[in-house]
């Protein structure tokens, strides 16, 4: 079975916000303690970070589920619940996080960079935070919120220095193996590569460089023809390509058309691919007994920037010391990275109004839902809160504009009720009725 995934799902359950408490002040010789119920912890975020320790999203594939801590629970004397455990889900560096219609959420290019995936629910306050000059004795608190549930689609394209490009057997992984402490596998049929690997160049003078082998590309490859977009997305991070040419191709398709196709398949994929630092190199010099500068193909010129057997070192030096001051030279025209990410999923702020059926609307947004999310919506006092923030966040007056008449049902969160222009009636309970002025 394969090490190596460069694509996976993953599910994110942020943890639970804790619920506040109601309680009251109960002393020797205090009379009138009054309520002291503390706030419930806030539940904790789940985190991506990208790490130079994973090299693939392979601890996905069978295991996609990551939940942050749950919020402990308010309690008396003003007690605070405990705040969740953050969790931080370490994952290869060039991880890209989707959502589910395709959406690039945040992309984690450097080590360190790291990516609110869930945001753990806010804690309930306590029965304490509702004193007020008119409310001398709340008997109610709010409920903890529920985190952030989602899931991701995770895809990687590794980060690589270098690039080898290639049709499917020119020998992309044999020069791979010579040039860096690289194992892939090597045989002599197409396809022999059905995963990328990655290796180090230790060049001379202490500069060091990563090369990707990526499988063969064939014609066709931008529509997805072969493994097509699957290995294309590896060859988009990297700074230097190595566009390999079979000099004495089995498949009887010549050099300088193996050029074409390759070139033509990364320019439709990505058409700025074709603005960066490239070496054309023909392989397999030993097959066909060429000197550099040479294309023995007649007609049908090809002239490579550089000749190379794998197998007899012929030309190693010159392509490894040609790579190491292109890659050099991209390096420093770079902008160096700040370790900011880019959050493209907007938080989602205020409230709506959504028309279910005739009769039947729903408030949704967490500045409606938090209003309602008490542990007792029953008793008068509560009600009365709930009326009047309602009202002064603008739910009543939203609900009208969307056509709203009374006796109409409306749903916030998990609660129900009919709602009256005056006085809305909450049926939260059997024995809720219509409140009075």
């Amino acid at each position: 079975m394969s090490g190596f995934v460069d694509g996976a799902q993953l599910h994110v359950k942020a943890g639970d916000g804790g619920a506040g408490a109601v309680a009251f002040r109960r002393e020797a010789h205090v009379d009138k303690g009054g309520p002291d119920g503390g706030d419930g912890g806030r539940g904790g975020n789940v985190w991506l970070v990208a790490t130079t320790n994973q090299s693939s999203l392979l601890g996905f594939r069978d295991h996609p589920h990551r939940r942050g801590g749950d919020g402990g629970h308010g309690g008396g004397k003003k007690k605070h619940g405990a705040r969740g455990a953050d969790l931080e889900v370490p994952v290869p560096v060039g991880t890209r996080a989707k959502a589910p219609d395709g959406t690039i959420l945040a992309d984690l290019v450097n080590v360190g960079d790291k990516w609110l995936a869930g945001e753990g629910g806010r804690g309930g306050k306590g029965n304490a935070a509702f004193l007020t000059n008119h409310r001398r004795a709340p008997a109610f608190a709010e409920q903890g919120e529920k985190g952030h549930e989602q899931w991701y689609d995770l895809e990687l394209a590794l980060v690589a220095d270098v690039a080898l490009v290639g049709f499917p057997n020119v020998g992309k992984s044999t020069l791979i193996s010579r040039i860096s402490a690289a194992k892939p596998k090597i045989a002599d049929y197409p396809f022999t590569t059905l995963e990328p690997h990655l290796g180090v160049v230790r060049a001379d003078g202490g500069s060091d460089f990563t090369v990707a082998d990526i499988p063969g590309l064939v014609e066709g490859a931008a529509e997805g023809k072969g493994l097509g977009h699957r290995f294309l997305r590896h060859i988009t991070r990297s700074r230097v390509m190595v566009v390999l040419v079979e000099l004495d191709p089995v498949t009887g398709v010549s050099p300088a058309e193996q050029c074409r196709v390759l070139l033509d398949e990364l320019g439709r994929y990505q058409a700025d691919l074709l603005d960066r630092p490239r070496v054309i190199v023909g392989s397999k010099a030993d097959m066909v007994g060429m000197v550099e500068g040479g294309s023995g193909q007649g007609d049908d010129r090809f002239e490579p920037d550089l000749v190379i057997s794998a197998v007899t070192g012929q030309g190693i030096n010159e392509l490894v010391g040609k790579l190491t001051g292109l890659v050099a030279e991209a390096r420093t025209s770079e902008p160096e990275a700040d370790g900011t990410i880019v959050i493209h999923r907007p938080l989602p702020e205020g409230f709506a109004v959504e028309r279910i059926e005739e009769g039947v609307f729903a408030v949704v947004g967490k500045v409606a839902e938090r209003v309602v999310a008490l542990n007792d919506v029953t008793s008068d006092e509560a009600a009365d809160y709930v009326q009047g923030r309602l009202r002064r966040i603008g739910v009543d007056r939203a609900l009208a504009r969307a056509g709203a008449r009374d006796g109409d049902l409306v749903h916030i969160g998990d609660m129900s009720f009919i709602w009256y222009r005056d006085q809305p009636e909450f049926t939260g309970d059997t024995k809720s009725r219509r409140r009075r002025s």
